[in-house]
């Protein structure tokens, strides 16, 4: 009976939500699935931290003694081999031995003279002998390493083994109570038409990001992904740094500095599906189209055109759970962005669903228990194990409810969601409506509507606004106009004006009412013009929109600088308030509709005023506070002068 499971803190969730009470025996019986889960893994496993270590066993490594063993898990395979530029490619000398429950082993013995059969930086590829009778080449997906040559578009997994191993200088930064994060792509963050590389980030944008005052950075496709302009969400390699933009030291030394500088770096994780890719990827990795993934329909997303895991495959959980101890472990993540969970946590994958918030919708037969399972799981391992720095994000656009309350209350686990309804309004309100018709009761609606108590990170806009087909803010708000009347020289535009002016006062309002966190997408903050469009065929192959045009900034004629340090003083003006910490006082006094005048207060200490009347301006406006006295200003968004 799931009204007898035990969920330690339980009362502290229908205290801050007593609707929940309602579904009190599903809440219970998640929470028995997360417990059962736990209860086999510590029986089978020796308990989670074990389990999440699997990279230490599976995959290619080279033993003390200077052999090679490999491990790999292949339920559906008849044999298994290794062929590379080790043995002139042959596809039987080196044959895997079977062991119980899918498994296959492989040994190597040293050279006659004490070295390693298999040099740092060769290529390898495993040969898998199917049902079918046929022999097709595979990737291990334990693989931390994987290229192509130029103009291939088919990777090979090369074994890693460098002389000298990366050593960290800085530990990991504390957790801050005020997030503010730079959302990353190494690739385009370079004003040059080319695939930027890590080092470049290192020396050329970390200082950016620190000198704004964000204190946090998110980066983007690192899960190694064979197709450029998939943004990094069709994964092919999970264990492996995309090395297009360098090395794995060179990532870790990226880590490093950023830690050096005090900033916390979060990895974009994508658990909730894969790239379809055969040769190069999970599908069918041992001739089948389940082991990993769901067989049938199930295991496969219409949409994305990709494939769904399993959860409840024993294998699949070892192999993600310890993808989240690699990241951490080996490359020193702060902390994930779990990316599509929307999609992981219903049947329907939120395909045509609206949710209207009945909390029907979130406690039926919709939900994905299993999908849920393995989140809680994740997030319930990741605070245990590093509860001093740990931050996960949810990508969840269908407000669950307790996805973001402690997973012994009987939620999710996680610290935020994105607030993501914030930047569809934005849009939306760009697109449809002029100024006079702005609706501000239903944008402060928008910008408050959370879960109490569940921390939202909100944002204008992110890589999502930016990409080909839309524009971001500044291109919606300026568009044309931004060619001709950037320039200091130029003559005066009140296109120009208006739309600087109103970058700013959507960026603070959405900072100061939008959340416990704030997101910014690299190059954002200035005003970046246009659009965001990787290489592909139907471009020509053409970089001019995968790009960050830092050379716009930087250029002092022109007028990006003025977005750009209204930005830098938004930011430090938070790091020194911190109205984004929870609980941190909210309260909205005015919304004048006529007037197109919004007030409010943030800790106390801080009043925000905006004035989004097209034409009207206001001189003794009476305004009610809380707290009587003067008010010096700190932050103007005067078009022209920097903010005080």
């Amino acid at each position: 009976m799931s009204s007898q499971i035990e969920v330690p803190h339980i009362e502290t969730l229908f205290k801050l939500d007593g609707y929940l009470t309602t579904h009190e025996a599903e809440i219970r019986r998640r929470y028995g699935c997360f417990q059962s889960l736990l209860k086999q893994i510590d029986t089978n496993e020796g308990g989670l931290e074990k389990f999440s270590r699997g990279y230490e066993n599976f995959g290619i490594h080279r033993t003390p003694d200077n052999g090679i063993r490999m491990l790999e898990w292949a339920p559906g395979a008849e044999g298994i081999a290794l062929r590379g530029d080790f043995n002139g490619w042959n596809q039987t000398q080196h044959q895997f031995k079977k062991l119980d429950f899918g498994k296959w082993e492989l040994v190597i013995p040293p050279n006659a003279d004490g070295s390693c059969p298999i040099k740092h930086n060769t290529k390898i590829k495993l040969v898998m002998n199917t049902k079918a009778g046929k022999l097709e080449d595979r990737l291990s997906p334990w693989a931390i390493r994987v290229t192509r040559e130029e103009k291939v578009p088919v990777y090979d997994q090369v074994f890693w083994d460098p002389p000298q191993k990366y050593v960290f200088k800085n530990k990991h930064p504390s957790k801050p109570t005020s997030l503010r994060i730079y959302e990353c792509h190494v690739g385009i963050a370079s004003w040059q038409g080319k695939v930027a590389t890590y080092p470049e980030f290192t020396k050329d944008v970390l200082t950016r990001i620190k000198y704004l005052g964000y204190n946090a950075i998110q980066l983007m496709a690192i899960m190694e992904h064979a197709y450029y302009a998939s943004f990094g969400y069709q994964v092919t390699s999970f264990f492996a740094a995309s090395g297009r933009f360098g090395t794995p030291e060179e990532l870790k030394e990226l880590i490093d500095t950023a830690h050096g500088m005090g900033i916390i770096v979060l990895l974009d994780v994508v658990h909730s599906h894969a790239s379809k890719n055969v040769v190069d990827g999970l599908n069918m990795f041992d001739g089948t189209d389940s082991c990993y993934f769901h067989g049938g329909p199930r295991g496969i997303h219409d949409l994305w055109d990709s494939r769904l895991f399993n959860y409840t495959e024993w294998e699949t959980l070892r192999f993600l759970l310890s993808n989240l101890r690699w990241w951490i472990e080996e490359y020193q993540f702060d902390g994930f962005r779990f990316d599509g969970v929307t999609s992981m946590l219903y049947h329907s994958h939120g395909m045509g669903h609206g949710f209207s918030g009945d909390y029907n919708e979130y406690f039926g037969l919709n939900t994905d228990t299993e999908s849920l399972t393995y989140l809680t799981t994740s997030n319930h391992m990741l605070h245990s194990l590093y509860p001093d720095f740990m931050i996960t994000i949810a990508e969840d656009v269908s407000g669950m409810p307790a996805l973001c309350r402690g997973v012994t209350e009987g939620g999710g686990g996680f610290d935020y969601r994105l607030a993501m309804s914030l930047p569809d309004m934005w849009i939306k309100t760009l697109k449809e409506k002029s100024d006079d018709d702005w609706d501000l009761t239903n944008i402060i609606h928008t910008l408050t509507n959370r879960r109490y108590t569940e921390k939202c990170i909100a944002y204008a806009e992110s890589h999502d606004q930016a990409l080909v087909g839309d524009k971001t803010l500044a291109f919606w708000l300026m568009d044309k106009e931004m060619y001709s009347h950037m320039s200091e020289l130029s003559p005066p535009s009140i296109v120009v004006d208006r739309g600087m002016a109103l970058h700013k006062m959507i960026r603070l309002i959405t900072m100061g009412l939008g959340g416990e966190g704030y997101l910014n997408f690299i190059g954002n903050e200035f005003g970046h013009p246009e659009w965001l469009d990787f290489p592909r065929v139907g471009n020509n192959e053409s970089f001019h929109y995968c790009r960050r045009q830092w050379n716009l900034v930087d250029d002092n004629n022109l007028k990006y600088k003025y977005l750009y340090n209204f930005d830098h003083d938004m930011q430090h003006l938070e790091a020194a308030y911190g109205w984004l910490a929870p609980m941190a006082q909210q309260y909205v006094s005015r919304k004048n509709q006529g007037d197109k005048v919004v007030v409010f207060e943030r800790v106390n200490k801080l009043l925000f005023v905006f004035n989004f009347h097209p034409t009207n301006s206001y001189t003794d406006y009476k305004i009610g506070v809380n707290t009587p006295g003067k008010y010096p200003l700190h932050l103007s968004g005067s078009t022209k002068s920097e903010s005080n």
